[in-house]
């Protein structure tokens, strides 16, 4: 049976897994599930994960639903999937799996949040978002930035989180810096070191980065907050 990947592209992990199957050239049928108008709780999804998250993929009735380890699994189970994506040797796996655990309560946490406060929940509500909370979650999400440029990225001498080549923890870390922008905040304009990194992925993951994150530009360009020069 083809592997099917069942997924929201607004969502930043959904967006993750989709660019590392299609990058990788892992054969795949894409399920779309629309978040907004709450498929992940029709009966045929909550079969599959009573979770209600996206992204899941069910392989031959196998089911994984949780971004990193669908990439990790994929990694083990594709004999032809290069090296670099995810390495076969255990110090390898774990410098990846360290950024990805990191990234949970760091840049996920505050990338994330900082959308929903300043921009979903807002226009979800159709009223203002509160400025507090979007202080706070700007701090979050700031602190988060400076350590992935300072420690991860070695203030911008190191190419890549891991290795000599992009991998699943790059392509992870570039679909959250992606999310902020909606909400008026451009990360390529403010941290110009991260916005060269996040500039060499989407190079390097040509033409698949582009493709997968057309949804959430067009909703930029539809609905975001534009950021200020």
């Amino acid at each position: 049976m083809t592997l099917k990947v069942l997924l929201d592209v607004m969502s930043q992990p959904s967006r993750a897994v989709l660019i590392f199957c299609r990058a990788a050239q892992i054969p795949h049928e894409f399920k779309p599930i629309r978040v907004a108008k709450l498929e992940h709780h029709g009966p045929e999804f909550v079969a599959m994960n009573p979770l209600k998250t996206v992204p899941i993929i069910n392989d031959d009735g196998f089911v994984v639903k949780d971004s990193s380890a669908i990439m990790r699994y994929l990694s083990s189970t594709r004999a032809d999937i290069p090296d670099h994506w995810y390495p076969r040797d255990p110090q390898g796996q774990a410098k990846i799996d360290e950024y990805l655990h990191w990234q949970h309560l760091n840049t996920r946490a505050g990338c994330a949040m900082y959308f929903r406060t300043k921009w979903l929940m807002p226009m979800l509500k159709q009223s203002p978002a509160d400025e507090a909370k979007v202080e706070s979650r700007l701090m979050t999400m700031e602190e988060a930035l400076a350590k992935v440029q300072s420690v991860w990225l070695d203030e911008g001498r190191k190419k890549y989180l891991v290795g000599d080549a992009v991998s699943v923890a790059d392509i992870m870390l570039c679909c959250e810096m992606e999310q902020p922008l909606v909400a008026g905040y451009d990360i390529r304009q403010k941290w110009p070191k991260l916005g060269e990194y996040m500039d060499r992925i989407k190079e390097d993951l040509h033409p698949h980065y582009e493709d997968v994150h057309k949804v959430l530009y067009g909703m930029y360009d539809k609905f975001g907050i534009k950021a200020k020069l």
